[in-house]
């Protein structure tokens, strides 16, 4: 089980999609507090891990346990701890955007008078609020994005797990969704983000791991991990896979 200082403790996850091995038996210790990034190539196994750590998917093998309630065995209790923002996420998208969020808060049991003032705060500081009444259906990338964002924070959950959180948004609307975050974790709270932009992790956590082929290669703070180099050198000797760039003649031929 884990201690009250661990926010996410998984041991021995696994996972097998027919002959492929996508995660292989991962273990891990998300401290409470912390800002946790998880980096990896594509396919290294970052979404199958945390849809099995917040109850998405059921592993093979192993368990999750979020401040000291075990994710598959007390499911409920668990996914109140948390807010969860998956990987190319479903939303009701013939919804408006402010009916999506309210929908969140009330599925969750909230008093209707508190989903309501939190709706409006929480659309005003992603800069939705003129786009509160469109349906979520014509929403752009970052919209939808945004508007799951918000749908996963409206009950203040003691851990957020988001998974690719600033792909396609703009840069202003990254910066606002930053600062939220920050804030958020200096309160206490704890935030689990997987994300293929190294810059991004090295200045917003403090904790990260690097996952590829199902395992995890290196974990500890961001200093630890990345040894002196920056965190995307530190990544690339981890992983390897460079390519080769001889060839391509016919490109540098102007």
């Amino acid at each position: 089980m884990s201690t009250p200082l661990t926010a996410l403790s998984i041991r021995g996850l696994a996972k097998r999609f027919g002959t492929k091995i996508a995660v292989d038996g991962i273990s891990l210790d998300v401290p409470a507090g912390s800002f946790f990034g998880i980096v990896g190539p594509n396919g290294a196994g970052k979404t199958t891990t945390l849809s099995m750590a917040t109850g998405l998917l059921r592993p093979d093998f192993g368990t999750a346990v979020v401040h000291g309630v075990d994710v598959w065995a007390q499911p409920l209790e668990a996914k109140k701890l948390m807010g969860i923002l998956p990987d190319g996420v479903r939303l009701f998208d013939r919804l408006s955007g402010e009916q999506l969020v309210t929908y969140a808060g009330l599925l969750r049991g909230m008093d209707r008078a508190v989903v309501a003032a939190r709706v409006g705060e929480l659309l005003a500081a992603l800069d939705l609020g003129q786009d509160a009444g469109t349906l979520v259906v014509d929403y752009s990338a970052g919209m939808t994005k945004k508007i799951a964002l918000a749908s996963a924070l409206i009950h203040a959950p003691k851990v957020l797990v988001l998974d690719e959180p600033f792909e396609s948004v703009d840069p202003v609307s990254a910066a606002n969704i930053r600062d939220i975050l920050e804030r958020y974790v200096a309160t206490g709270g704890t935030v689990i983000v997987s994300s293929h932009v190294m810059d991004l992790v090295q200045r917003m956590c403090d904790h990260v791991a690097v996952i590829a082929g199902g395992r995890i290669l290196a974990a500890g703070t961001v200093d630890q991990v990345r040894a002196g180099a920056s965190l995307e050198e530190r990544f690339v000797q981890l992983v390897g896979g460079r390519s080769q760039t001889e060839g391509l003649e016919w490109l540098r031929t102007f």
